[in-house]
């Protein structure tokens, strides 16, 4: 069925297509697809370079009935999680109508699980993030247009960018626009974005680009160009588990874990350079203290000593 669906989404797909996406061997997709054609379902190959398997033009399944488990991660992702306010009206309007398609029995448990679910897609702090143009740059992904626009870089830099734009990515709250520019591959935070424009000149694809894999790989080259700063600290037991939202985090073995007093864990943290374990350290007050490296704890004392330098006792 799944491979039914597919077909019926896609077009025309390929064997390996077919295999990546289902996770499974590509003699197994060759089976299923005898097996859909053994059951007289209108499937045939095309061959060639740029063959593969496709539906016999305006046929259709009736699409399954979702289980508990598929109806529930269906409202779970509720429209309103988009944030802004265009795209989850759409989203909403979408979602109506499914749920009006549904049979009787579903559409009650629906209602059910909707009367004990509410998704609340702000924090208890705002994260800045800005995604008003979010429904612009998605007009030009999906139409493949090049897309004009103002950017600001993480340290205020600021330029005006023409690309193609390739795809959209979701990364916690924040939405990343991945493009090709004139110097390569690019990743662009849509909250950085200003004055976006769609213009009327089309751009083609390249071949074969995966956004999914695109992004996996340029957020593992990140992460390994990515300094680290790693240093031992002495953490109260209630302050772990903030620590560890931060940075990676591991028990200190041997010496270390015997200097720690009551109350209190030894571990080795990775921060991403040293301007952040000050931040961090500095922040935390008397709740985190220095072990390693002796420059970082140095730079602690002295840095507490000028703090206090200036206070006068009664």
């Amino acid at each position: 069925m799944s491979v039914l669906l597919l077909l019926q989404a896609r077009g025309q797909v390929t064997e390996r297509e077919l295999a990546e996406q289902l996770e499974v061997s590509q003699r197994t997709i060759h089976r299923d697809l005898e097996a859909l054609s053994a059951a007289r379902i209108p499937i045939s190959a095309v061959r060639g370079a740029q063959g593969g398997w496709q539906l016999e033009k305006g046929w259709r399944t009736h699409v399954p009935s979702l289980d508990e488990a598929e109806l529930r991660a269906l409202l779970m992702a509720q429209p309103r999680t988009l944030g802004n306010p265009r795209m989850a009206a759409a989203a909403q309007s979408a979602l109506t109508k499914l749920m009006a398609a549904m049979p009787e029995p579903l559409k009650a448990q629906a209602a059910h699980m909707q009367q004990r679910l509410h998704v609340d897609p702000t924090g208890w702090r705002d994260t800045g993030e800005d995604i008003s143009m979010l429904a612009v740059v998605q007009e030009a992904v999906a139409r493949d247009r090049k897309l004009t626009f103002e950017y600001t870089k993480a340290d205020g830099e600021q330029s005006s960018r023409t690309v193609d734009p390739l795809g959209l990515v979701s990364k916690g709250l924040s939405w990343y626009l991945v493009a090709r520019t004139a110097k390569g591959m690019r990743t662009f935070r849509v909250s950085r974005m200003k004055r976006v424009t769609v213009l009327a000149v089309e751009f083609e694809r390249p071949a074969r680009f995966d956004l999914a894999e695109h992004w996996k790989a340029s957020t593992a080259e990140l992460d390994r160009k990515r300094a680290s700063f790693r240093t031992v600290l002495s953490v109260r037991a209630e302050t772990v588990r903030r620590l560890e939202a931060w940075c990676v985090t591991r028990a200190a073995k041997g010496e270390w874990a015997k200097r720690v007093g009551i109350g209190r864990v030894a571990l080795e943290v990775d921060f991403d350079d040293e301007g952040m374990a000050k931040f961090f350290v500095l922040g935390m007050g008397s709740a985190v203290q220095v072990m390693e490296p002796e420059g970082l704890k140095e730079w602690v004392v002295q840095e507490t000593r000028q703090m206090t330098a200036g206070v006068v006792e009664d």
